[in-house]
């Protein structure tokens, strides 16, 4: 009789799970960092989603188009400095383009990958963001103050810097 492999919807019996090893105070406080940070990022999409609609653009698109905003890159650069999948920024760039929001260049490092850039309508989309975005992250700042976002800021960085030096995915 072959072994039962176990899909996403079944589970062994609790006796025989494993204990997992002790948290340590450190390792508590990122659990609790990730957890709030799902938090935050639900809470921040649904802003960008409310803001970037006064630019005519979705959230994602918005977050695209800000990626070449100080200069064209290609796609991967764009989905690495973003954060997003390679696949999901071609496809919004395709959009964006086709929307005569940004276009593609040549890219002198790489004849098959081209450059994305923004075109005027594009800034203009991001101008009209910024109208409404700008007062709404005043409102917001002040409430928790500069120099605790400019902490937060600082730990994420270093949060996101260890995370990027890790050699091996979690186990």
């Amino acid at each position: 009789m072959a072994a039962r492999t176990r899909g996403a919807g079944s589970a062994p019996p609790r006796a025989g799970w494993p204990e997992p090893e002790p948290e340590t105070v450190a390792g508590q406080a990122l659990t609790e960092v990730i957890l709030e940070t799902f938090r935050l990022h639900g809470r921040l999409q649904e802003a960008a989603q409310t803001l970037a609609a006064a630019g005519e653009l979705t959230a994602a698109h918005w977050q695209v188009i800000g990626g070449v905003l100080d200069e064209p890159r290609s796609v991967a650069e764009i989905a690495r400095r973003m954060g997003m999948a390679r696949q999901g920024v071609q496809r919004i760039a395709d959009l964006l383009v086709d929307r005569g929001l940004a276009t593609y260049q040549p890219n002198p490092a790489h004849r098959r990958a081209k450059l994305l850039a923004p075109t005027e309508a594009g800034f203009w989309a991001v101008r009209r963001i910024s109208l409404v975005q700008h007062p709404w992250a005043t409102h917001v700042g002040e409430q928790i103050g500069a120099r605790d976002l400019r902490t937060a800021l600082k730990t994420m960085q270093r949060l996101t810097a260890a995370l990027e030096a890790e050699n091996h995915p979690p186990r």
